[in-house]
């Protein structure tokens, strides 16, 4: 797994070419990207309709980001998996969801 976090742009666009590289895609690489259970799924298809930009950021359609609630300035959490070509984005209310989780676990229900 490569991680890294990255705000997002007034135009939606990601610009951590750290995470993207590790994946293997450059300019014009065609992707098909969706919402699910509060996460963005992003996968290379030679059928996609978005693409990874000629700078080489991901630009998240404003569907998406509406979906998700985010916005211009907001950091995500990108969890990619080369070996898989996959990449997971987590807006701030999924990783919200998942941090309260865990520490209801580890605190026993939330109790300090």
């Amino acid at each position: 797994m490569v991680y890294g976090l990255a705000a997002l742009d007034s135009s939606g666009r990601i610009a951590d070419r750290t995470v993207i590289r590790a994946l293997g895609w450059g300019p014009g690489t065609r992707l098909h990207i969706r919402e699910g259970s509060g996460v963005i799924v992003v996968r290379v298809d030679r059928q996609g309709v978005f693409t990874v930009t000629g700078q080489g950021h991901l630009h998240l359609p404003a569907a998406v980001r509406h979906w998700c609630g985010l916005a211009a300035g907001e950091r995500v959490l990108l969890a990619a998996n080369p070996a898989d070509g996959l990449l997971v984005i987590h807006p701030p209310a999924a990783l919200d969801a998942m941090v309260a989780a865990v520490h209801a676990d580890v605190l026993g229900g939330g109790q300090a």
